[in-house]
C-alpha cells in the first residue's frame, strides 16, 4: 500500500479498483481488514460501537463495495478512541478531525456520534442511537440492527438531496432480505411512509420482470 489514500486508489478505478473490489467479496481487503483491526481495537478498550453504513449493509445481506469504515460511538467513547489509538497505527486525517485513518491499510474510519442527526444533520425524530442498546453481534463484530440501520439511512436520504444513495440502499436492501410490508410497523413514523413507498417500489419491479 502506498502514501496514496485507500479512497484516492479506488477512485482511479483500472485493473488495481477492480482486483480491490473482488477481495472485497471475499472478505479479504483493505476495508474489511480495518474492520476487523478498529473493532477489535474498541473491544479491548471495553468502548461500546455499532457498526453502521455499508459495513452493516454487508452484514445485513445487502453485498455491496465500501470505501471506508463508519462507526457509531458515544462522543464519550470517541474521546476515549481518539486517546487511545491516535498515533498507535491510527491517524487523524487533519488536525482537529474525529475521525482517524488506519495506518497500514490507508482506509479511513468514519465515526457518527450518538445523538447527531443524520442526512442534513438538523435536528429530526430520528437519531444516532447509543451503540449499547442498538446493536447486534454478528460473527464476533457489533453491527446497528436492522431496523436503526434502515431508520439512519431514511431519515439521510429523505433530508438530504446528496445522500439518495442512501435510499436506494434501503431499496436493495429490501430486495436481497426480501424484507416485508410489515417492516414498516417497526419503524419511526418519521420514515414509515418511505418505506412503504421504497418497498412498493421493488414489488413493482419484481412483479414486471
Amino acid at each position: 500500500m502506498t502514501a496514496m489514500n485507500f479512497e484516492e486508489q479506488m477512485s482511479r478505478g483500472g485493473a488495481q479498483a477492480l482486483e480491490q473490489a473482488g477481495r472485497f467479496f471475499m472478505r479479504d481487503d483493505p476495508v474489511h481488514d480495518t474492520l476487523r483491526r478498529i473493532t477489535g481495537k474498541l473491544d479491548e478498550l471495553s468502548i461500546a460501537y455499532a457498526v453502521v453504513d455499508g459495513m452493516a449493509l454487508v452484514a445485513h445481506g445487502y453485498d455491496r463495495t465500501t470505501m471506508d469504515v463508519d462507526i457509531l460511538i458515544t462522543p464519550d467513547g470517541l474521546a476515549a478512541a481518539h486517546e487511545a489509538l491516535a498515533g498507535r497505527g491510527y491517524v487523524q486525517p487533519f488536525e482537529g478531525s474525529r475521525q482517524l485513518r488506519d495506518t497500514q491499510s490507508n482506509v479511513r474510519i468514519e465515526f457518527l456520534i450518538t445523538g447527531e442527526y443524520p442526512g442534513d444533520g438538523k435536528p429530526k425524530p430520528v437519531a444516532f442511537p447509543d451503540p449499547d442498546g442498538a446493536a447486534d453481534e454478528i460473527d464476533g463484530i457489533r453491527y446497528v440492527r436492522l431496523v436503526n440501520l434502515i431508520e439512519l439511512k431514511l431519515s439521510s436520504g429523505m433530508t438530504n438531496s446528496g445522500r439518495l444513495r442512501d435510499l436506494a440502499d434501503v431499496q436493495e436492501l429490501v430486495r436481497a432480505r426480501q424484507l416485508t410490508e410489515d417492516v414498516a410497523s417497526r419503524l419511526d413514523p418519521y420514515v414509515r411512509d418511505k418505506y412503504l413507498e421504497l418497498w412498493r417500489a421493488v414489488q413493482a419491479d419484481a412483479g414486471e420482470r
